[in-house]
């Protein structure tokens, strides 16, 4: 029995070697590859090298990939081995994958059908027939060297002519249709071909190997590029165009001093070319589709932090956000992404000819860390949010480095995003850090403004003075109440001071007393407006100690005044936490958060208001 080789193909993809080797022989980096001592003979000086997608000893001379790995190192059988690594992966071998020697071969068959085809087509290109295709590939700008080095060809004008030509040769409509040059009817029968009057380029595995074809139409018909089916022979989330090529590029030695081949992943097939053409010999390209998964696995197994290439309109950023929100559960301490956002209105292809490949060279050169696009990706254009649109930037932040799922890189994504966050939008003037040795004592940074102690009391105003002094007595009560308070109206002043917790909140730098805060506050210009909103009025709770049933009297009494100040939107938020309460079932923990905000609407509902 035979396994598919496309399971196979994905089985070594979601797999890397070096971590598989690396469990059971200490490994160094050495360039892109990893080397070490060979586990299958004794030496000392390391001799052993592990690549992306296979490893080799010049000692003794063993050579294989991650499944002959195991068996060599555990005497596995290979079906063994693929269920092991399968399982290690998260894989089932679906049975269907378990194939007679015949259904092989017929696949191997396939193969030689794209093949026979590709000589056709290329044929084509370079007769009277073909002749619009070969005037708009050199149009385009490629070398006739080039053309013929990526196997560029034309499919005629007439349909029928390659199954005529095909037919001669022995190949029916349905082996045609198996390997993705025909339709099917509503019946799976074969009912026409599917590239005509296309430049065609050939799709080739990671190998080398032909899968598929690529068409491009010329003149104004839809849609432009066309990519063949899914077949047995080519998964369209697999595969990335060039990539064969890419490999071979950025694996190859360079003379000291030159530096490495990125792995630079553009949009289609003519940024590739061009591209190669250009001396950029490790770019790809995604086969109509957004980058998968399993695209960005093959990816790494090439290059640790491949750069992502996208248009610099609209529609590229959206292609980023969404390659970034892909990679993101992916992403291990030993891989990465850069990503490069070109000038709008180019492409790889259209500055390789405008600007020379100098300038193509220095904008991959500094391509950002995905950290980077990612905050200007979520920030959205936005240059002065108020509470609300901060609040909701940082959730977002913080909640992109949380789909993460190593905890140690996860947690220093959220303080590489945050930290760009306060830089950003929250910093105070002349104040720096939030936390302390960072002030200037004293001086003109200390102001109270002139309405802080006003004649006449505003009632409104001693509302919002009071809410804000509970959580400056009991800063621990901030990430409870944080989405409420930013739904506010405040005045300037108070809404700096609001900014300030809540930056401070964020920053995991809240102390978890009052008098602690005020010691961390000392000599900074938000002193005296933290010391003038603690002692404009008295509060309603006057509390030195804490226990437990001061807690709830004190949370009690915060959403008291946050009714008091916006009731009707109090009032709606506790019905629909009361009714999500009811319809998820009991829980303590949120019951006990809810209770303050019940009273607190209760008290509120009776009229019991002490102003």
């Amino acid at each position: 029995m035979a396994i598919e080789a496309g399971f196979l193909d994905e089985l070594r993809a979601r797999t890397p070697l070096f971590s598989v080797v690396g469990r059971r022989v200490k490994l160094a980096r050495s360039g892109r590859n990893w080397k070490g001592c060979c586990p299958f003979h004794g030496e000392k000086t390391p001799s052993f090298y592990v690549y992306d997608d296979h490893f080799h000893c010049f000692g003794c001379g063993v050579h294989g990939d991650v499944i002959s790995f195991v068996m060599q190192m555990e005497g596995k059988s290979f079906p063994e081995a693929v269920e092991e690594l399968a399982s290690a992966a998260g894989l089932d071998v679906p049975k269907d994958t378990r194939r007679s020697q015949e259904e092989v071969a017929h696949t191997r068959s396939l193969g030689e059908v794209l093949e026979l085809v590709q000589e056709i087509w290329s044929s084509a290109l370079y007769s009277p027939s073909g002749r619009a295709g070969l005037d708009y590939l050199l149009g385009r700008g490629l070398t006739r060297e080039t053309i013929e080095t990526f196997g560029l060809g034309w499919a005629g004008d007439g349909r029928g002519s390659l199954t005529t030509a095909l037919a001669a040769k022995g190949v029916t409509p349905q082996m045609m249709a198996e390997a993705g040059l025909m339709r099917l009817d509503e019946d799976g029968r074969p009912k026409g071909e599917l590239f005509w009057g296309r430049v065609t380029f050939p799709i080739r595995d990671r190998k080398g190997r032909l899968v598929s074809f690529g068409g491009r139409i010329l003149g104004d018909g839809q849609p432009k590029y066309l990519n063949g089916p899914e077949t047995a022979l080519f998964s369209k989330r697999r595969l990335l165009f060039g990539l064969d090529r890419a490999r071979v590029a950025v694996r190859a030695p360079r003379p000291k001093g030159t530096p490495a081949t990125d792995l630079v992943v553009v949009e289609g097939y003519m940024d590739v070319i061009a591209l190669h053409q250009a001396g950029f010999g490790g770019a790809v390209a995604p086969l109509g589709t957004a980058l998968t998964p399993e695209q960005l696995e093959v990816l790494w197994q090439v290059d640790r932090a491949p750069v992502l290439c996208f248009d610099g309109d609209s529609a590229g950023r959206r292609a980023a956000a969404r390659a970034a929100e892909t990679a993101l559960p992916l992403l291990k301490e030993e891989r990465s992404l850069r990503l490069c956002l070109l000038p709008e209105g180019e492409d790889p292809d259209s500055l390789v000819r405008s600007r020379g490949a100098q300038a193509v060279g220095d904008l991959f050169a500094s391509a950002s860390p995905l950290s980077d696009v990612l905050f200007d990706l979520l920030a959205g254009g936005v240059s002065n949010p108020g509470p609300e649109e901060r609040a909701a930037l940082r959730r977002k932040l913080v909640e992109a480095a949380a789909l993460i799922p190593e905890k140690t890189l996860a947690a220093e994504y959220r303080s590489t995003l945050l930290d760009r966050f306060f830089e950003t939008f929250r910093r105070k003037k002349g104040g720096g850090s939030f936390g302390k040795g960072n002030s200037s004592p004293g001086g003109s940074g200390s102001r109270v403004p002139q309405d802080m102690q006003p004649s006449r009391v505003d009632p409104v105003r001693e509302r919002q003075r009071i809410l804000l002094a509970l959580l400056l007595r009991y800063p621990e009560l901030v990430p409870e109440v944080e989405e409420a308070l930013c739904r506010l109206s405040l005045p300037e002043d108070y809404s700096e001071l609001r900014a300030l917790l809540l930056d401070m909140s964020a920053e995991g730098l809240l102390p978890e007393d009052g008098k602690t805060l005020l010691d961390e506050l000392a000599g900074r210009e938000e002193e005296a407006l933290v010391r003038s909103v603690l002692t404009e009025g008295p509060l309603p709770l006057n509390l030195e100690e804490k226990d437990t049933s001061l807690a709830v009297a004190i949370r009690t009494q915060w959403w008291h005044f946050y009714g008091l100040l916006n009731f009707g939107q109090f009032r709606k938020e506790v019905e629909q936490e009361v009714a999500r309460f009811a319809q998820d079932g009991a829980d303590m923990a949120e019951w006990k958060r809810l209770q303050p905000r019940l009273e607190a609407l209760a008290a509120l509902r009776r009229g019991e208001i002490d102003e």
